[in-house]
């Protein structure tokens, strides 16, 4: 009986187990945690977005760091088979703004625990508090893996350990260790998905507030970086949300490498241009004309906005609104549509939702996910330099290439190992 070792218990090698059963393997999971699925406990704030409704040239788009390197995993395992399998362990599910899909319970423990039982009622092992110390490789081939001080054959591995973010979830960069042993090259992992660090002190009067339809661009010198619209919410050290996020892989790419700080430029009002804007002011002054300029503006900004708004206008707060100047009004509408913050840095890996980096996909096959280095070694999940956006991408990348792999190696027999 082909038996199969996985490393790692996390979505990807979760699924792995299903793709190696349905091939008659015996998939044999090892977890260096107490659990299986610690981080999908904590995806979509503990919701856990599966998928996304993207058809899937659309889904690739998502996905900054080697997207196309996924066609093969998505179309074998797509986000319409996920569903579907799912719906099959009874765990159904809903779709949200954005094509986000979450169980309909709207527990993520509900989608790790369906699919712990499926696999364990099909056959698989999984071997808890158990952390694979090396690959078993002799004369060149690779023969299973040294896990608690012991050597156990295995026709073939998979290695699905994740990255290097949320830590506290297990995911420490062991995979990365094992796969150099196989001779990979590992792409310099950082943080993608992460909250920025602003140097702005204002930025604390506000922590807590999340603003909707705002366009935020983000600038290194004059050239723009990328640029984003929908939701984000200021923090104490600085901003997060879904737009930043998005922004973040480029932003954390650019400081890495760069020495300069990095603008973001806020557009608060970002569906009406300048002439409009001013229209707008005229109306607020016009309407408030014998009230004090702070007292005019909670019906243009959220209220823990309005303080700082009124410093970096440089406007006496205690001025009359209707001796407020056309210059003054050009001042306001320019920093409602350039609400600047610099950046300094960003969260650590305990805060970024993904890493990026990893396995280096030129050295996998992405038809079945092995190594083009080592027979009978695979890979799935964020183990590999593949990353995207927020909004279900990630979680399906690594279903979907658990699957694949899972596949394959159950599908691997040993004996066309090539000759040493």
């Amino acid at each position: 009986m082909k038996k199969v070792a996985i490393i790692g218990g996390g979505a990807a090698g979760l699924m792995a187990a299903v793709g190696a059963l349905e091939k008659g393997a015996i998939p044999v999971i090892f977890e260096k945690n107490k659990k299986v699925g610690l981080k999908m406990l904590i995806t979509g704030k503990g919701r856990c977005n599966l998928t996304n409704n993207l058809e899937i040239p659309d889904f690739v788009e998502n996905f900054p760091g080697n997207g196309t390197f996924l066609y093969s995993s998505l179309y074998n395992f797509s986000n319409h088979h996920l569903l579907d399998f799912f719906a099959e362990l009874n765990v159904p599910t809903k779709m949200e703004r954005g094509g986000r899909f979450f169980p309909k319970s709207d527990k993520a423990g509900d989608v790790v625990n369906a699919l712990t039982d499926y696999i364990i009622k099909k056959g698989a092992q999984i071997k808890y508090n158990t952390r694979v110390e090396q690959l078993w490789i002799e004369k060149g081939r690779l023969l299973g893996i040294k896990a608690a001080g012991n050597f156990n054959k295995y026709t073939s591995v998979i290695i699905a350990t994740g990255g290097l973010s949320y830590p506290k979830t297990g995911s420490t960069g062991d995979g990365y260790m094992l796969a150099r042993e196989a001779g990979h090259t590992i792409i310099d992992p950082f943080p993608s998905l992460v909250p920025l660090k602003t140097r702005e002190k204002w930025v604390e009067q506000v922590q807590g507030l999340t603003l909707k339809n705002v366009q935020v661009s983000a600038f290194w010198h004059e050239r723009e970086l990328g640029s984003e619209f929908g939701e984000m919410l200021f923090t104490h050290f600085g901003v997060s949300g879904p737009i930043i996020l998005s922004l973040s892989r480029t932003i954390v790419q650019t400081l890495k490498t760069k020495d300069r700080p990095i603008k973001l430029k806020i557009n608060l009002k970002p569906a009406l241009d300048s002439a409009q804007l001013d229209a707008r002011l005229q109306r607020v002054f016009s309407e408030f004309s014998k009230k004090q300029y702070k007292n005019t503006l909670d019906t243009l900004f959220p209220k823990s906005l309005i303080e700082p708004m009124i410093s970096l206008s440089g406007i006496d707060p205690h001025k009359p609104a209707h001796q407020i100047s056309k210059e003054e009004r050009t001042r306001i509408v320019k920093l409602i549509q350039n609400l600047e913050l610099t950046v300094t840095g960003f969260s650590s890996y305990d805060e970024a939702i993904v890493t990026a980096g990893g396995v280096n996909v030129k050295e996998v096959e992405p038809s079945t996910m092995e190594s083009k280095l080592m027979k009978g070694l695979f890979f799935a999940g964020e183990i590999l330099d593949i990353d995207g956006y927020t909004g279900g991408y990630n979680l399906q990348a690594a279903f979907s290439t658990g699957y694949l792999a899972g596949q394959s190696a159950g599908e691997y027999s040993g004996n066309h190992m090539h000759n040493i």
